[in-house]
């Protein structure tokens, strides 16, 4: 039976040449895309700024409800429509999005390194990608196998379509689908399906193609027990991300535990952080705590 870790682990996070986290502070970061400079809310970011200055492109002001809402204040000229950036081999269109993020997730970077580990040597694994987003992951795993990539969103859909014709992976063996997430792993589960790994990043709150309403709280159980039935003892991995929810990472671990008994392997829980760039160069600052995960792996 899969073993549970109750030692919480750190993945951390380092910059790269396209991403930085320069500093952060007050309840808010600063970070590099590539040529451009940002402040974003951070609510974590409790302590005080290193730097006395902050000289960005642009600003993200929130809304007054916690919930949401906000604009973005430009002091420079910013592209509208993005600007190409790269993590290792895939490339991307990073943009100031009406949500506050700039188009895919930076933290998540130890994370595709670690999935593409468990499936080292491998070109034939069959992973699903749930609430993919605009692709980045999907892309990374595509070196392994086939990737059925899902979200409810036909402009992210279509970003992550654009994003692999950036990265001229467009002939990769990746299927694009519109679909509410729980509705698809739930057909997949009936058709038999079964797959090497499993990524699921899924929001507080959120609205499938056809208005289907998700909630966290509500929705992640039987998702779970859906993601558990499309895996196998010879299935290598789950890995699960929740972000901006009160709630402990040892909550979803516990959620992992229950329906993973029968099979071998461990499961682990945690916190995603970042590094700041730091005075003397990469991973010499602070960590930034960005979300939570738990995660179940089988090595060969």
């Amino acid at each position: 039976m899969a073993e549970l870790s109750q030692q919480p682990l750190i993945l951390e996070g380092a910059c790269w040449a396209d991403y930085a986290l320069i500093d952060s502070g007050d309840g808010r970061k600063f970070e590099r895309y590539g040529p451009y400079r940002f402040v974003r809310p951070e609510p974590q970011a409790m302590w005080r700024p290193r730097l006395a200055e902050w000289d960005a492109d642009g600003e993200f002001v929130p809304g007054s409800d916690e919930d949401g809402g906000g604009r973005w204040r430009f002091d420079r000229p910013v592209p509208a429509d993005g600007w190409p950036l790269a993590w290792r081999e895939v490339r991307f269109t990073a943009e100031c999005t009406p949500f506050r993020h700039l188009g895919f997730f930076p933290d998540m970077a130890p994370v595709w390194d670690w999935m593409r580990g468990q499936l080292s040597g491998r070109t034939d694994a069959q992973t699903l990608n749930l609430f993919g987003y605009t692709g980045v992951g999907s892309l990374a795993l595509s070196r392994c196998g086939p990737v059925a990539h899902v979200d409810a969103s036909k402009k992210s859909v279509a970003q992550a379509r654009a994003n692999a014709a950036l990265s001229e992976m467009a002939e990769r063996p990746i299927r694009w689908l519109i679909d509410d997430a729980a509705k698809f792993a739930a057909r997949e589960v009936r058709r038999g399906k079964r797959y090497d790994g499993i990524i699921l990043d899924p929001p507080k709150f959120g609205r499938g193609p056809e208005g289907e309403v998700w909630r966290l709280e509500d929705g992640l159980p039987p998702l779970i027990a859906d993601c558990r039935r499309l895996l196998d003892a010879e299935s290598r991995f789950l890995f699960l991300t929740v972000y901006a929810v009160r709630m402990s990472s040892l909550a979803l671990a516990g959620l992992l535990a229950e329906h993973f008994t029968d099979l071998p392997g461990t499961i682990e829980h945690g916190d995603l952080a970042v590094r700041e760039e730091g005075a003397n160069g990469f991973g010499a600052g602070r960590l930034l705590p960005t979300a939570i995960f738990a995660r179940w792996s089988n090595p060969e």
